[in-house]
C-alpha cells in the first residue's frame, strides 16, 4: 500500500507519498491489503485497533507503558505495520504524536489511566489548539471494577472512575470509554473516524481485561473507512465569492495574507492558485510559516504587526483591502493587540465562513472551495506589490565577528540559514527562537513547525521526536532555549533508540529569555546545566551521537561541517553559548507591547 488517510488531512505540507486515495464519488476511502477475514483466536479488540491505526497512516504510536495498558501494547507490537516507540514520560509521547502528526496527518499515543493521562493531558490540549488529530488511548479499569465502590491505584482515591474523562472532555473533540465488547467496535471507529473529520485529538479509554479477548464484531478486517468529503453551500459559496469579488476589485491595492487555519482546511494549495492568479503581494502570519511558499515570486514575509519582516507590515497596514485567509488574531499573533489593520479593509476566510469587512457573513462555505472559485473572479492587481519592490531594500547582514569573538545569536543562524535545503526541516521552541526562526528563508520543501497558539515550552523536544521519526529522510533542525530545554530533555535518549539523526542547536543563555523581555525577575534564572555532558551521560555509548559546545563563530562552523559532514548520520547535539542579553529586536518590541497587555488595570465597573 503506498498511501494512506494520513496526508489527506494535512495537504499543506510537501507530498511524501502518504496521500489517500480518492473514491469517484469523491469520499477518501482507505485500503487495506488484508484478507478479509480473521482467525477467530485473533479476532480482539487489540488487533482490530491496531490494524485500524495502521489503516489511517499510523505506523508508529508512541507509549508509556503502566499496568493497565500492557495486554493492549501487546496487541499493537504484534501488528507488523506498527512500531512502538516508547517514551520517558507521557508529556513527551503527547508531544511526539503533535510533531508526528504534524508531517504524516495523524498520530496516535498510548498511556496508563489517570496517571498516565493526566501527565498527557498539557500535550493533548496543545494538539488540540492546533487542529492535529491525535488518538489518545488509556489503558483504563478492569470492567468488573465499574460500578463497584471500589477505590483503584493511580487514581485520587474516589471510586469514581470519571476523573480523567472529564477533564478530556475539553481537550479532546470525542471521548469513548470502552468497557464492554458489544459495542467496543462502534465505539473505535466512531472515535477515529471523528478525530480524522473534526482534526482535533480524541481520548479512547480500553478496559485492561478487553484488548485481548476474542468477539464476533472482529472476525472480519477493518472495512476501509470512507469519509464522505464535505462540501459548501453552493448558494452561499457563489454569493460569498461574488461579494469578495466585488469587494477586491474596487481595491487599490489589496493584499492577501495566510493564516495557520489553512492546514485544517487543507487549503494551501487553493491558496497559491488564488495568490497566482490575482497578483497581490503575499504575505503569511507567523503561526503560519511554513503553509505558504517563500519561493513564490511575490511573498513579502512575516506579517506580524511591530515584529513583521521589514518592508512586510507596511505594505500590509497601507492596503485598502486585505485578504486574511485562515488567521488567528490572538495576543501574541497581534503583538499584544496593536495591529494596525481595520475591520472594514478585511475580508476573513475561516475554514467553512467567510466575513467581508463589518458584513455580510457567509457560513457554509468551505475555505478551499471559496479560494478555488475567487481565483476565477479576482482581478489581477499587482499594485501592491509594485509599491514593495519600490521601497524594499535587502537584509542587512550582522556585523562580521573578530576572531575568538563570543558568539552572537544572529551570526548563529546566519549559519543555520546556509543549512536549509529541501531535505530538512526547522522546528522552532517558544522563546526566543520563534523569532530567530520566523526570520529564516525557507527553500521550496523545506518544513517548518512551531506551537504559537499554546506555546508550551519544552514542545520541541518531543515534537522533534514524533517529526523526525515520521519523515526519516529528512534531517531535522531544532533551535530550543536551555530552559525549554530542560522541561523535557530526556526523549534525547528514544531518539537515539530510533536511530534519527537531526541536529539540536541548544541556545545556551542561562534563562528564560522570552519571559525577561515580557516581565523580568529572579525567577527567570535558571541553574546552569552541562547540555552536552547530559546528552553523553543519555547517549552512554549506545546508539550515533556526536556533541559538541561552541563558544564564537569558528567553532560553530566547525561543528555545523562536522555535523553534515562525517557525523551526517548522527544524531548531533550543539549547544551554543551566548550572552543571557543577546536577543532578537523582534522580541524586545513584542515582549514590551506584550507586557504591556498583560498590565492593563481592570475596566472600571
Amino acid at each position: 500500500m503506498d498511501s494512506t488517510i494520513g496526508s489527506q488531512l494535512q495537504t499543506c505540507k510537501p507530498s511524501n507519498g502518504m496521500l489517500g486515495n480518492p473514491a469517484q464519488n469523491g469520499a477518501t476511502i482507505l485500503d487495506s491489503n488484508a484478507p478479509p477475514s480473521v482467525v477467530v483466536a485473533d479476532a480482539t479488540l487489540g488487533r482490530h485497533l491496531a490494524r485500524r491505526l495502521v489503516e489511517i497512516g499510523v505506523k508508529d504510536v508512541f507509549s508509556v507503558p503502566g499496568d493497565f495498558n500492557l495486554t493492549l501494547l501487546d496487541h499493537l507490537i504484534a501488528e507488523p505495520g506498527l512500531k512502538n516507540i516508547g517514551c520517558c514520560n507521557e508529556l513527551n509521547a503527547g508531544y511526539a504524536a503533535d510533531g508526528y502528526a504534524r508531517s504524516r496527518g495523524v498520530g496516535a499515543c498510548v498511556v496508563t489511566f489517570t496517571v498516565g493521562g493526566l501527565s498527557i493531558i498539557n500535550a493533548i490540549a496543545g494538539a488540540y489548539s492546533e487542529n492535529l488529530p491525535v488518538i489518545c488511548i488509556v489503558g483504563g479499569p478492569n470492567t468488573n471494577d465499574y460500578g463497584t465502590n471500589r477505590i483503584l491505584h493511580h487514581t485520587i482515591g474516589l471510586s469514581d472512575f470519571s476523573q480523567e474523562l472529564r477533564c478530556f472532555q475539553t481537550v479532546t473533540c470525542y471521548q469513548a470509554v470502552v468497557n464492554n465488547l458489544e459495542d467496543a467496535h462502534e465505539q473505535i471507529d466512531r472515535a477515529i473516524s471523528t478525530s480524522l473529520k473534526e482534526s482535533k485529538p480524541v481520548y479512547i479509554s480500553i478496559s485492561c481485561n478487553l484488548p485481548a479477548i476474542p468477539h464476533p464484531t472482529f472476525t472480519r478486517e477493518p472495512i476501509p473507512f470512507s469519509l464522505s468529503p464535505r462540501s459548501s453551500n453552493k448558494m452561499g459559496l457563489e454569493a460569498a465569492v461574488e461579494a469578495a469579488a466585488t469587494f477586491l476589485n474596487k481595491a487599490v491595492k489589496p493584499v492577501i495574507i495566510g493564516g495557520p487555519k489553512l492546514r485544517v482546511a487543507k487549503a494551501c494549495e487553493a491558496f497559491v492558485e488564488l495568490a497566482d492568479a490575482c497578483g497581490y503581494p503575499i504575505g503569511v502570519m507567523p503561526s503560519a510559516k511554513g503553509l505558504v511558499p517563500e519561493h513564490h515570486s511575490r511573498f513579502i514575509g512575516t506579517y506580524w504587526g511591530a515584529v513583521s519582516t521589514s518592508f512586510c507590515a507596511e505594505i500590509v497596514e497601507s492596503a485598502d483591502a486585505y485578504l486574511f485567509v485562515g488567521p488567528i488574531f490572538n495576543d501574541y499573533s497581534s503583538v499584544g493587540y496593536s495591529l494596525l489593520v481595520k475591520k472594514e479593509k478585511a475580508i476573513v476566510v475561516q475554514p467553512d465562513r467567510v466575513v467581508i469587512a463589518n458584513g455580510p457573513a457567509f457560513g457554509c462555505v468551505l475555505m478551499k472551495d471559496f479560494l478555488q472559485a475567487l481565483a476565477k473572479k479576482v482581478n489581477r492587481n499587482p499594485t501592491a506589490f509594485e509599491n514593495y519592490q519600490r521601497i524594499f531594500i535587502p537584509d542587512g547582514v550582522p556585523n562580521k565577528s573578530e576572531p575568538k569573538e563570543p558568539l552572537r545569536v544572529n551570526i548563529m543562524f546566519q549559519h543555520v540559514q546556509k543549512m536549509l535545503s529541501s531535505s530538512t526541516a526547522v522546528i522552532a521552541e517558544t522563546g526566543d527562537s520563534w523569532f530567530n526562526c520566523q526570520k529564516l528563508k525557507l527553500p521550496e520543501g523545506c518544513g517548518y513547525e512551531f506551537q504559537m497558539q499554546y506555546g508550551s515550552i519544552g514542545w520541541s523536544v518531543g515534537a522533534t521526536l514524533g517529526y523526525a521519526q515520521s519523515l526519516p529522510d529528512k534531517r531535522v533542525i531544532s533551535c530550543i532555549g536551555d530552559g525549554s530545554f530542560q522541561v523535557t530533555a530526556q526523549d534525547v535518549s528514544t531518539m537515539l533508540r530510533c536511530e534519527q539523526k537531526s541536529i539540536i542547536f541548544l541556545i545556551n543563555n542561562g534563562g528564560y529569555t522570552i519571559e525577561v523581555e515580557i516581565h523580568d525577575g529572579p525567577y527567570n534564572v535558571i541553574k546552569n546545566w552541562d547540555y552536552t555532558g547530559l546528552v553523553e551521560a543519555i547517549h552512554n555509548g549506545e546508539g550515533n551521537c556526536w556533541t559538541k559546545k561552541v563558544r564564537n563563530e569558528e567553532e560553530l562552523i566547525e561543528a555545523i561541517g562536522t555535523a553534515t559532514g562525517e557525523k551526517k548520520d548522527c544524531l548531533c547535539f550543539i549547544e551554543v553559548i551566548v550572552h543571557k542579553d543577546d536577543t532578537s529586536k523582534e522580541l524586545l518590541e513584542w515582549g514590551s507591547r506584550v507586557c504591556a497587555a498583560n498590565s492593563r488595570p481592570p475596566n472600571p465597573q
